[in-house]
């Protein structure tokens, strides 16, 4: 048994052949997969597409790099759709300054702490992204306090330091198919750090697939070649590592598969 903790099936590339994707998922014993949704426009397709698959778990949120026109992601609108059956976290939420460093990041400030407030209201983990961003992420993270909801810190490429804050606020680490990228060293040592009850492993499809895939759309199934990369890596075996990220997702999601 093994889960990807975070994927995008709604996005072009995958939401056309999902009942394909999930016979490969079945073959290759991913048994479940969370759906992660990005824009106010696409939660409630997210939602339909968990609800249509029993294995599939949904999230809502708003990325932090979707600066949406003409919307503003209050809490009662993520509150309405965080009571949705099948939605167990809220996100992709966070900060990401990659295209916007010369800009005042105020309103990627105002939004993250919506989606911090509403997971510790309704008890659903965040799913949180960084990118170049990492210390503010982590302040914000420790001030508002995340101890009623917990956290997944999503894709994790920072350095050990980071981890291990995120690590000591309570977080979970999830990894992607990154870490098996021949110059990810920094990622790879990173997979060797994490404890092994606090690490997930994702796709993030449809982008990222792991080596020998690597440049080819992503899909859940393709999480086993990431899981098993990590195996090796730590002198463990992929059932030793299948288990406990089962396990991990189970708890940090409050679920049963």
């Amino acid at each position: 048994m093994l889960v990807d903790s975070h994927c995008h099936l709604n996005f072009p590339e995958l939401k056309n052949n999902l009942d394909e994707l999930l016979v490969q998922m079945n073959i290759n014993k991913v048994t479940h997969a969370l759906v992660i949704s990005t824009r106010h426009d696409n939660i409630d397709e997210v939602i339909s597409i968990a609800s249509k698959y029993s294995n599939l778990y949904a999230s809502v949120g708003i990325h932090p790099d979707e600066k949406i026109e003409n919307f503003i992601l209050t809490p009662e609108y993520l509150l309405d759709k965080s009571s949705q059956d099948k939605v167990i976290a809220i996100g992709e939420t966070g900060l990401d300054y990659h295209w916007n460093k010369d800009e005042d990041m105020s309103w990627q400030h105002e939004r993250f702490v919506t989606h911090i407030d509403v997971a510790k209201k309704v008890s659903k983990p965040l799913v949180v992204h960084t990118r170049e961003s990492v210390a503010d992420t982590f302040a914000m993270m420790e001030a508002r306090g995340i101890d009623d909801c917990g956290a997944v810190m999503h894709c994790f490429t920072e350095t050990i330091e980071y981890a291990r804050k995120f690590l000591d606020i309570g977080c979970y680490i999830s990894l992607s198919g990154i870490v098996t990228f021949k110059n990810a060293k920094q990622v790879q040592e990173l997979a060797k750090f994490i404890p092994l009850d606090r690490l997930l492993v994702e796709t993030d499809s449809p982008y990222l697939a792991p080596v020998p895939f690597r440049g080819q759309t992503n899909h859940p199934a393709l999480v086993r070649h990431t899981a098993e990369f990590i195996a090796n890596l730590r002198s463990c075996s992929f059932e030793e590592i299948a288990r406990a990220t089962t396990d991990n997702f189970v708890k940090l999601f409050k679920i049963t598969l």
